[in-house]
């Protein structure tokens, strides 16, 4: 193929111009659709036995480079690009980031659905195709504010299908759209993405930020992910964007599985569905309906269901997973509520523990029970999260069934947070060990031949320092944002948690800059990179956020500390500033408080990248420091066991009294060191740490207790890091050790344990 002449081909029918003479936007446009086609024309992956990830959010990012380079063609193309006078880089400006994801659940849902095409497995993803997804996040006056974040365009990726279902939601009937985005795997054939739509919704009635009608299901089913759930109406919303989704999941699961060939009787030889969070749970009560309608009786019906579901857990946290009032099922699919009793009854005839009843005495329907009861397998995502799980958190339903527990730790797939995000790391890599660590990451292993060449390590800090440039440039030209390039940075990207710790970090910011106000200077310049969104209806994790934003006012107006220490909070943190940020930084944050992580992903896509980790013992941060070395990163703070000893006498007051840092740095919050604007927003968050809210008690995630250890290891790290040569080995040795945190690893261990799927290619 005549590269060059395709893309002008396609340039010149589109447009009527060379690709040296579109615009970046339309050059975009002709790389889209020559993409699609080169996409379409790969056969589809087939097989007797198909899975389907069900998930309420896939953050895929922008698509281009990621199926050129699974295409085999990016190179060829950025050539052909810098050929005439155009960079595939400003050309990706023009694409849109697809808004259907949040943070981790989302982005391991793309990574896996990449692995899936990669290793030739047949399984396409179903989710909701959402207008405007989650929210774009804009900063005013220092604090998150909402709008809606529009994606779709008349040329995009999607691809409307000729499928169509009906689905009955309570006291509305709709007609299902289904639009498809094809899934290429590296150097393998197509899956499939299936988002799910109706025509009659109706983006003009979003008001003002991101408000609209709740209760016009027909015009806002599909407009936002997770619609804010502070009153009812939000409550319900929900329920009907899951229902609506597995409706049409479950109907088309059986008609491709009819097509392939089954009975609906042999329907566990024909299909796995994995349950990505307790968001799809209802898949299990409607696909039993729908087998009954096909005139399957109740008890084979849930046979086959149970044998063909299998449940991912991804939190331990209480709110995460899902009761619903029966009165919302009832209210929003009627057709369902039988099922479920039935269900529940089974479980109440055979167990007395009310502890693993699906419907609670509060008349509400626990959703993971349900999973766990009707599914075949129950998976953690991190090996400390899974014993977790075991021992403890679910341990009433692993006593009824050992079997159905295994761990699956996470990973991420190297074609987008390696091949793509680092390209000069690719090529250093590359010239060490060959290509063959892009098909199998345990190649990576080979590296450490090269740990002591000092050649080597000089490249990896060229690459870092460039990377750095790259970023820094990035951000001053997007947000105004300017970055110390010499400064060592240290980075927490991930969604806005109380668990997750922001606000330590933020403190560790405060103390800081007291430090240097007091003639205290680091012997490095030290810059704080933070990203996150926060759900809109989460109020105290939007005042961290105006926290985090109020002390980069702080530090930049001082210009006693600015040359010492720089704070950032980039603005609507997505997968497209993800692909800029990991590349360039130095320390990657992870410090949750020990147990709440169930594993992580950042921190895998940080150590792939050459970053060391500086981490509580939560969820993969285990896995990562026994694979790296903990003399390779910096590991800090209480661990589970320690937790579960105090938690009953924990006096935060007391380290409030006794620690002259702690209280220096809790009254900077409300002694005028700070402004909050007169919101009491400090005060609040002050309160919060030292006599509770109403919501939880005093320093509910242990912030106080882990600031000195959190302290001592900034400290540790940032002596360490004037060794260059030294600390350059370290992130090596995370380069070298990444290759088992792979998602092609983790999907194989699916294929293999739980979904029995053979591979076609």
């Amino acid at each position: 193929m005549n590269l060059e002449l395709k893309l002008n081909e396609m340039a010149e029918k589109l447009y009527g111009k060379t690709i040296a003479a579109c615009t970046d936007a339309e050059l975009y446009h002709s790389l889209l659709q020559f993409t699609k086609k080169q996409m379409a024309e790969k056969p589809v992956i087939e097989g007797k036995k198909k899975v389907y990830y069900v998930s309420m959010e896939f953050l895929i990012g922008k698509l281009l480079s990621c199926n050129l380079i699974n295409l085999g063609l990016y190179e060829e193309v950025r050539a052909v690009l810098e050929k005439n006078g155009k960079t595939l880089a400003e050309i990706e400006e023009a694409e849109p980031e697809p808004s259907l994801g949040n943070g981790g659940l989302g982005r391991l849902a793309a990574c896996f659905l990449d692995s899936i095409a990669t290793l030739g497995l047949p399984g396409d993803g179903i989710g909701l195709n959402y207008h405007f997804g989650l929210f774009r996040q804009v900063f005013k006056k220092r604090m998150q504010k909402e709008v809606p974040n529009p994606w779709m365009e008349d040329d995009s990726w999607l691809i409307k299908s000729e499928r169509k279902y009906s689905v009955s939601l309570g006291k509305y009937n709709v007609v299902s759209i289904m639009y498809d985005i094809l899934v290429t795997g590296y150097n393998n054939r197509t899956n499939v993405l299936h988002l799910f739509d109706i025509n009659s919704v109706d983006e003009k009635i979003v008001d003002k930020g991101i408000d609209f009608d709740k209760k016009d299901i027909q015009k806002n089913l599909t407009l936002f992910l997770y619609p804010d759930d502070s009153d009812e109406d939000g409550r319900l919303l929900r329920v009907y964007q899951q229902y609506f989704m597995v409706s049409n999941a479950a109907q088309l699961i059986l008609d491709e599985a009819e097509e392939r060939g089954s009975n609906f009787h042999d329907l566990a030889d024909y299909v796995a569905i994995q349950i990505n969070d307790t968001h799809p749970s209802m898949v299990i009560p409607e696909l039993i309906r729908l087998l009954m309608q096909k005139g399957i009786e109740l008890d084979e019906a849930i046979e086959i269901t149970t044998n063909t579901c299998a449940y991912t857990n991804h939190t331990i946290l209480a709110e995460a997973l899902e009761k619903w009032p029966l009165a919302f099922i009832e209210k929003v699919a009627p057709q369902i509520v039988p099922i479920i009793h039935e269900l529940d009854l089974c479980v109440k005839d055979k167990y007395d523990d009310e502890s693993v009843y699906i419907i609670d005495e509060d008349d509400r329907v626990h959703m993971a029970h349900m999973d766990i009861h009707y599914g075949h397998s129950v998976n953690g995502v991190a090996y400390l999260h899974t014993e977790i799980l075991k021992n403890n958190e679910l341990n009433a339903f692993y006593k009824i069934y050992p079997e159905k527990f295994n761990n699956k730790t996470n990973g991420i797939t190297f074609r987008r947070w390696l091949l793509h995000c680092n390209p000069r790391l690719v090529e250093l890599l590359e010239k060490c060990i060959g290509d063959g660590f892009k098909k199998d990451a345990m190649e990576l292993k080979k590296l450490l031949a090269y740990e002591n060449d000092e050649a080597v390590l000089e490249r990896l800090l060229e690459i870092k320092k460039k990377n750095k440039h790259q970023l820094a440039k990035y951000l001053k030209e997007t947000q105004g944002i300017k970055l110390n390039e010499d400064s060592i940075f240290d980075i927490q990207i991930k969604r806005l948690h109380e668990y997750k710790r922001q606000q330590l970090n933020a403190l560790y910011a405060i103390h800081k800059y007291l430090e240097i106000k007091s003639g205290k200077i680091p012997n490095r310049p030290i810059t704080l990179i933070f990203g996150a969104k926060a759900a809109p209806a989460y109020v105290i994790a939007k005042d961290i956020i105006h926290l985090i934003l109020c002390l980069q006012k702080l530090i930049h107006k001082d210009k006693d500390v600015k040359p010492y220490l720089n704070l950032v909070m980039v603005e609507n943190y997505n997968v497209t500033l993800a692909e800029k940020l990991i590349p360039a930084c130095d320390i990657s944050e992870q410090i949750s408080l020990a147990s709440k992580e169930a594993s992580g992903t950042g921190n895998m896509k940080f150590m792939l990248n050459g970053a060391v980790t500086l981490g509580t013992y939560d969820g993969a941060n285990i896995e990562i420091v026994e694979r790296a070395g903990e003399e390779n990163n910096y590991i800090f703070g209480a661990r589970v066991e320690d937790i579960r000893k105090i938690q009953n006498s924990y006096n935060p007051k007391s380290l409030y009294e006794n620690d002259a840092k702690i209280r220096r740095c809790l009254d900077a919050l409300v002694d005028g060191t700070l402004s909050d604007n007169n919101t009491g927003i400090f005060e609040e968050l002050y309160n919060s740490l030292l006599k509770g809210a109403s919501w939880h008690k005093a320093d509910n995630y242990y912030l106080l207790l882990d600031f000195e250890p959190f302290l001592n290891e900034k400290l540790k790290l940032n002596l360490d890091y004037k060794d260059k040569y030294a600390f350059a080995e370290k992130c090596f040795r995370n380069t070298c050790a990444a290759g088992y945190f792979s998602s092609d690893r983790t999907i194989e261990e699916y294929c293999n344990d739980i979904w029995k799927i053979t591979k076609e290619g």
